[in-house]
C-alpha cells in the first residue's frame, strides 16, 4: 500500500474512531423505550438499533447496538454519548448538523460544543463511499424522530 494512502487509512481510523469501535458507549439495550429505530444499510449489511427512554422529556438512557464497520459503530456510539439529556427537538437538530457537517457544510460549527468526539467523524468525508457508513445511526434517529411528528 502506498504510504499516502496508509496515512489516510490512519486518519480514518483515528484514536478517537477506533475508542469509540473498540469500547462503544452506551451499548447496552434501553427497556422500555420511548424512541425505538432500526437502521439498516442493505448495501454493505451495517445495522443499527436504537433505543431512547425519556424523562421529563429529555433522553435519561441511551442505548444503541450497532453491527457492522468501524466507522458505523464508532459513529452509533459517538451519538449515545451526545443524545445524553437531549430533547427530541435537540436531538433532531443535533442529526441535522451532523448530516450537514458530512455534506461538508460549515455552519455546524455549534455541534462540537460539548461533543468533542463529533468531530472525528469530520474525517470521513474524505472517504465519500464511508459516508453513508458514518450518517447510518444519525439517518436511524433521524427516521424515528420524523415518524412521531406524522
Amino acid at each position: 500500500m502506498a504510504q499516502s494512502a496508509q496515512t489516510d487509512l490512519d486518519d480514518l481510523y483515528g484514536d478517537v474512531i477506533l475508542d469509540h469501535c473498540r469500547n462503544p458507549r452506551n451499548s447496552n439495550p434501553v427497556e422500555p423505550a420511548d424512541l425505538r429505530a432500526d437502521g439498516v444499510n442493505p448495501f454493505c449489511g451495517d445495522e443499527v438499533h436504537l433505543q431512547v427512554a425519556l424523562k421529563n422529556g429529555r433522553a435519561a438512557r441511551v442505548g444503541v447496538q450497532s453491527v457492522g464497520c468501524s466507522i458505523n459503530r464508532a459513529s452509533a456510539s459517538i451519538m449515545a454519548e451526545a443524545l445524553e439529556d437531549k430533547t427530541p427537538a435537540h436531538m433532531s437538530a443535533l442529526a441535522q448538523a451532523v448530516r450537514a457537517m458530512m455534506d461538508g457544510k460549515s455552519s455546524t460549527d455549534w455541534v462540537f460544543q460539548g461533543h468533542a468526539d463529533l468531530r472525528a467523524l469530520e474525517q470521513v468525508r474524505e472517504f465519500p463511499v464511508r459516508i453513508k457508513c458514518a450518517l447510518l445511526p444519525w439517518t436511524t434517529l433521524e427516521d424515528e424522530l420524523t415518524g412521531r411528528q406524522d
